[in-house]
């Protein structure tokens, strides 16, 4: 029985490692100074805000991997909901997006 443990414990931990979570999971500060989260969800992956006037408000869902993705974010006050694409890199996640084609924005968010 020790024999099958002691081979069980290095498959388990390839197995971990094969299903790493993608770097963009975790919680980031906003330029704002507030606090957001992403995880995945059934859209791919939620933004969910966790601190300020907003907290608790999903405000964009995204679908990707590898640090690269595309998706959608509503700013919270205005409503305004922007469409484009988000990348990771090391500790720091980068948003550019686009309403109606014409008026773009972009946002550089920091890991907690």
């Amino acid at each position: 029985m020790q024999r099958l443990a002691s081979i069980a414990t290095p498959l388990a931990l390839i197995a971990h490692i094969a299903v790493a979570q993608e770097p963009v999971i975790g919680i980031w500060k906003t330029q704002v100074g507030t606090t957001a989260a992403i995880d995945e969800c059934a859209q791919g992956f939620c933004i969910t805000m966790k601190t300020g006037d907003h907290a608790g408000q999903q405000i964009g869902t995204f679908q990707g991997k590898n640090g690269n993705f595309t998706g959608t974010i509503v700013e919270p006050d205005s409503k305004k909901t922007f469409t484009g694409v988000l990348a990771v890199s090391g500790d720091t996640v980068r948003m550019k997006g686009c309403t109606m084609k014409v008026f773009c924005v972009s946002l550089v968010w920091k890991r907690l």
